[in-house]
């Protein structure tokens, strides 16, 4: 277990250095590093009868959720922040809830839906963020994240019936 109590290492404090889209991208870094560890435990604990077609969605959705990770953590990196990297730092940033218990695979769905339009939200703020501080890099990044995000969400709504 780590014990290190430097802010720099296990903290968030100088993950942000009073930077609101540094904080923005920080919370999309840990929101997306736990969806990925929530999409894992679907693809693992999904049973019924669409069990194959979930597992194979939930599969490229956290791969998916991989690729964000990696893509606004280098951006941060690139304008100068520092990414959250630890468990620690996911849970305490996050805005979304961890996977718990046992949920039919409907629940799991619907909760990915309410997990991709929390996301959307924020990225939308976070474009406003981006385009204050003429960082048109950023809310790009996050424009092509919301059209994927709505792509996904419709097609697990589709799966609902909705």
């Amino acid at each position: 277990m780590n014990t290190n109590t430097n802010a720099n290492v296990s903290g968030t404090q100088n993950l942000q250095d009073g930077n609101e889209l540094y904080s923005i991208l920080n919370i999309q870094v840990a929101n997306w590093s736990l969806l990925g560890v929530k999409l894992h435990h679907y693809h693992w604990y999904v049973k019924g009868p669409q069990f194959y077609v979930l597992h194979e969605k939930f599969e490229e959705l956290y791969n998916a959720a991989a690729d964000y990770v990696d893509e606004l953590a280098e951006r941060l990196l690139a304008i100068g922040g520092r990414p959250a990297a630890s468990m620690a730092q996911y849970l305490q940033l996050t805005t979304l809830q961890e996977a718990s218990g046992e949920s039919s695979a409907e629940e799991m769905v619907r909760q990915l839906v309410a997990d991709y339009e929390t996301i959307a939200a924020e990225l939308k703020q976070g474009i406003s963020a981006a385009d204050a501080e003429g960082d048109d890099a950023t809310a790009d990044l996050f424009t092509g994240m919301i059209a994927d995000i709505q792509k996904h969400a419709w097609m697990l709504n589709a799966f609902l019936g909705k």
